[in-house]
């Protein structure tokens, strides 16, 4: 099948629990809140979005990185408290390949450990492999991020190695990067039905 990624398309993805919908300048309102009081949600990132100069800056770039069609931002709402709770997005868009990553995903302290996180990945894994088309969607963190990792294992994706030194951090030094990684054949035979049982 074709990968059928438009970035100028208006993707909204919900389930019971969830309602994702592409990113705006407007939502800055949503957001601005979680950068000015939980600045430690970037303690891993290597593009920060603490503080309101930050998040001002981390939404315009996700909007100008999708008008070149490389990512695509969604913010999330949570459904139960209604409240917007965070952000993910694919980046590293390749549609002659077929891939793309999911990541840049972050939520406010209250929905941290909640089952939001699957919902939301549920969505996007589906969305990816049986809407857009991928073979192959990869997830990529900071190697001492311990929680984005048991994370990232709990939805099924398979370790590939890790990237030494690969990429600077914010505030000085360099991190060393995971590369996790699902393919369309494992959310077929197994991944998706054991992600949907966790929800």
């Amino acid at each position: 099948m074709p990968t059928k990624f438009n970035a100028t398309a208006n993707y909204i993805l919900e389930d019971d629990t969830v309602l994702l919908r592409p990113l705006t300048i407007e939502d800055l309102e949503y957001l601005l809140p979680y950068a000015i009081n939980e600045p430690d949600t970037w303690k891993y990132s290597n593009v920060s979005a603490k503080h309101a100069d930050g998040m001002t800056r981390y939404v315009e770039t996700a909007l100008k990185n999708r008008a070149e069609a490389r990512e695509y931002a969604f913010i999330v709402y949570d459904k139960k408290s209604g409240e917007y709770a965070g952000s993910t997005r694919f980046y590293d868009i390749q549609p002659k390949l077929d891939s793309l990553q999911l990541g840049y995903t972050w939520y406010g302290e209250k929905f941290r450990g909640t089952k939001l996180n699957k919902h939301c990945k549920f969505l996007l894994l589906q969305f990816a492999f049986e809407e857009l088309g991928m073979e192959r969607v990869e997830f990529r963190a900071d190697a001492r991020n311990e929680r984005s990792i048991a994370a990232m294992k709990s939805l099924g994706c398979m370790v590939e190695g890790i990237l030494r030194s690969n990429m600077p951090l914010e505030d000085g030094g360099r991190r060393d990067s995971i590369v996790l990684s699902i393919l369309r054949s494992e959310w077929e035979n197994g991944v998706k039905e054991r992600l949907k049982e966790k929800l």
